[in-house]
């Protein structure tokens, strides 16, 4: 951002902060970008685009959002977030639990995605010895790295099955470093995600989605710099409320959403629908308007743990945790 423009944020910001004028009814002078992670690849962004295109976040924080920042993940994510104009962001689970223990003072106000329904397993075509757990045996099974959401799956379901060190399982990297492999003959098997799956759907073979593994497991939250909360509750508040207004449009309207989905990520509108109902028809909820869903956090904890992603033992959620800006209805019970 320029200079003036700084300048010019940071005497809002004071104003907002003394009281003088309600940020969530005061829009900016100039566009912002939002932090979401894998926004533009993955289909954790698809309420911000909605929620984009529709105005709302204008309508109900007074941001005008002209686009997102985003990144493969991980602590990047989170130090976008925290950087930027607006220190808010949907980061990945593992690294909001990351920075907290490493005494990063921000605050979980909202769940983000609820469900691994975007991601699936595939092998080849031609290849049809792969289709329960058990046959997984004696093969090869790629994921994307140590540490990852696809690395803790696998293991879980190694291990529920009764595969562990039966299964060759190899660190493949990217989606389209997982498809080579998958093509080349170096992994039986590899993950996807939507929406890049409804565009390879017809070149490979679907075995399993990852919810067959894990029905439920909280993927990302949305954080906000703690300092930042406390002297604008309203921004946040605004934003959790334009957000939960795109998953009821997914799950109202999932076709003009697609279009949204198409236009944002500069795909084919008949990939985004695939995708789209591709979620929507796997069972239980994907984008969460909002509210926790503690068990799949927990299963997200307890995964994390398998994979030595973060040390064993207990978190406390409820000192991280604020849903005092969800909606009454979304709150956690007390």
């Amino acid at each position: 951002m320029q200079a003036s423009s700084r300048r010019q944020f940071m005497k809002h910001t004071i104003a907002w902060s003394a009281g003088a004028t309600c940020f969530a009814h005061s829009t900016l002078a100039y566009a912002i970008d939002l932090t979401v992670t894998h926004f533009g690849q993955g289909m954790y962004g698809v309420p911000f685009a909605v929620a984009k295109d529709k105005g709302w976040f204008k309508e109900m924080a007074g941001l005008d959002v002209s686009g997102f920042i985003t990144s493969a993940g991980g602590g990047t994510t989170i130090r976008n977030a925290l950087a930027s104009d607006i220190p808010y962001g949907e980061v990945a689970v593992p690294a909001a639990i990351a920075a907290i223990q490493q005494g990063v003072e921000l605050s979980i106000v909202h769940a983000g995605v609820a469900s691994v329904a975007d991601q699936v397993w595939i092998t080849r075509n031609n290849d049809q010895s792969i289709k329960t757990f058990a046959d997984l045996a004696g093969k090869k099974l790629g994921y994307s790295s140590p540490r990852s959401v696809t690395d803790m799956i696998t293991t879980m379901m190694l291990e529920a099955n009764k595969l562990t060190g039966k299964v060759e399982r190899k660190a493949i990297g990217s989606i389209s470093a997982g498809l080579t492999a998958l093509r080349e003959g170096l992994v039986d098997m590899t993950y996807v995600t939507e929406p890049v799956w409804s565009k390879e759907k017809a070149n490979y073979r679907l075995a399993w989605v990852s919810t067959d593994i894990a029905p439920r497991v909280t993927q990302t939250v949305g954080i906000v710099k703690t300092d930042f909360l406390k002297k604008n509750p309203k921004v946040i508040q605004g934003i959790i409320a334009a957000r939960r207004k795109g998953v009821e449009f997914i799950q109202s309207n999932p076709a003009e959403a697609a279009q949204i989905l198409a236009r944002e990520y500069k795909i084919e509108t008949v990939h985004a629908k695939s995708a789209i109902e591709n979620i929507l028809k796997v069972k239980g909820q994907y984008w969460s308007p909002g509210g926790f869903d503690f068990e799949g956090m927990g299963t997200m904890l307890r995964g994390l743990q398998l994979v030595k992603a973060i040390p064993e033992g207990p978190f406390d959620w409820s000192k991280v945790i604020n849903d005092s800006l969800l909606p009454a209805d979304l709150r956690t019970a007390k």
